[in-house]
């Protein structure tokens, strides 16, 4: 028996260096494809932070503080106070907290340089600088001191109830933002965003527009002509012609509101993307548990419903499209019992994007390897897969108790391999550390390149 046991140990262990050297060996294939300056965003609801990785390492570099927990050594203004760290409820309502509550919605701008995040619970947007890593406006903390952050959080822009996601127009000159808890866009001129968030001038909001009720996101065509914009209260989708100015700026128009009833009867659809070649606008209906696909040319005719399985509860769509094969994936916030190692975990839908319109369907699936899939982003190159989880890792598993992101190599869509589960850590402020958790969205950012918002 003992010989039995050591011959098993000797099998486990020789098994864990072959698929660790095979997850090295896949990531140096697709290293090639990394710019020193690459960096995947990721925001994490329940702590109001945002986690920075360095895809050439698969390691957390930073996590960016949209918190103003110790700004000031006095208990009502610190994260712990005599160690006891507070929920989350308790944690946003503290006395004189003026951070951001529910950190959810992440988009970059077109030339990569910024990213808007929004705060759903506190009714604001906040920028952030992509190539230094920091929220624009935060100033000096003048109660700096050895207990104390150096920096004090910009407020953001305070703009109405419940942001959702924001998304830059194609030009790059304007960010519009989806109110969900109303049935209105606002759209803020973005030079001026950017000075308003440090103090210095108000008036970024240019006007807000009256859209469909619960707008959840808004995305542009290729050509940045038109804006689509999806609900999660009810079976419609708002088409508006953006009609920019001489200046660039948008005079918008609405052109026609879909009924998609027969794809979304539960009417919550919360994501929506174009595909990189600006022809389809692709939904995910999370309640109805499909996904659905129309053309960007008038009259936005329908082209798909993908059925994803019973509960599979898809959150967002991504387009890989290189050598090997053109796909849509679909992150389902489902976890399933069966995963690699008997570990639970959520699992991505693979959908042909080069079958014919009217005929795609679900190919294959993979393990996210983690819990509750929700943002999930390619590299330019089109051959490296980041995915956001919303869970925490199981107990007796090797990052329990963490929220995990992880990347694959996907230079074969149909084909994706797993490289690595990467742990989000935590914000480490002087009274404590503040875990990162509920990952919500990601982006894949390479500051200066023309991305998929360009």
């Amino acid at each position: 028996m003992d010989e039995t046991r050591r011959d098993f140990l000797k099998l486990a262990a020789a098994a864990t260096v072959f698929s660790a050297l095979g997850q090295r060996q896949a990531f140096a294939q697709s290293s090639a494809s990394i710019e020193p300056g690459d960096r995947v965003y990721i925001t994490n609801e329940d702590s109001n932070t945002i986690t920075v990785i360095d895809p050439r390492s698969n390691t957390v570099e930073t996590t960016i503080n949209l918190t103003s927990f110790d700004e000031d050594a006095r208990p009502p203004f610190r994260l712990m106070t005599a160690g006891v760290m507070p929920t989350h409820a308790a944690m946003i309502h503290k006395p004189l907290y003026h951070g951001c509550i529910d950190a959810h919605g992440a988009v970059p701008s077109p030339d990569g340089r910024f990213l808007a995040t929004s705060g759903r619970g506190s009714s604001n947007i906040y920028l952030i600088d992509a190539v230094n890593k920091k929220v624009v406006g935060n100033t000096s903390n003048p109660l700096a001191g050895p207990n104390t952050n150096t920096e004090r959080l910009s407020s953001g822009i305070l703009i109405g109830r419940e942001p959702h996601e924001p998304t830059f127009t194609r030009n790059g000159k304007e960010l519009w933002v989806t109110l969900r808890g109303e049935d209105r866009i606002v759209i803020l001129d973005v030079e001026r965003a950017m000075r308003q968030a440090g103090g210095v001038e108000s008036g970024a909001i240019l006007r807000y527009i009256n859209v469909i009720n619960g707008p959840a996101q808004v995305w542009f065509d290729a050509r940045g002509a038109l804006a689509f914009v999806a609900s999660q209260k009810v079976s419609k989708v708002d088409v508006f012609r953006v009609n920019p100015d001489a200046n660039g700026y948008s005079q918008p128009q609405r052109l026609t509101t879909i009924d998609i009833t027969a794809q979304d009867k539960p009417a919550f659809t919360p994501f929506l993307k174009t595909t990189p070649d600006g022809k389809e606008v692709w939904f995910s209906h999370k309640l109805a548990d499909t996904v659905s696909a129309r053309s960007t040319a008038e009259p936005f005719g329908f082209l798909d419903a993908v059925p994803l399985g019973n509960m599979a509860r898809p959150n967002h769509v991504e387009f890989v499209e290189n050598r090997k094969g053109s796909v849509v994936y679909a992150s389902l916030a489902r976890v399933d019992d069966n995963g690699p190692g008997g570990v639970a975990a959520s699992q991505i839908a693979i959908i042909n994007r080069s079958a014919a319109p009217g005929t795609r369907k679900v190919v294959g699936t993979f393990f996210s390897r983690a819990r509750e899939a929700h943002g999930i982003w390619t590299n330019p190159a089109n051959d490296l897969l980041y995915i956001a989880h919303e869970q925490d890792e199981l107990p007796g598993t090797p990052n329990a108790g963490q929220t995990c992101c992880s990347a694959f190599d996907v230079s074969d869509p149909f084909n994706p391999k797993f490289i690595a589960q990467i742990p989000l850590g935590a914000l480490k402020l002087p009274s404590g550390e503040l875990r990162n958790k509920k990952s919500i969205n990601l982006v894949y950012v390479r500051p200066g390149y023309k991305g998929q918002t360009a």
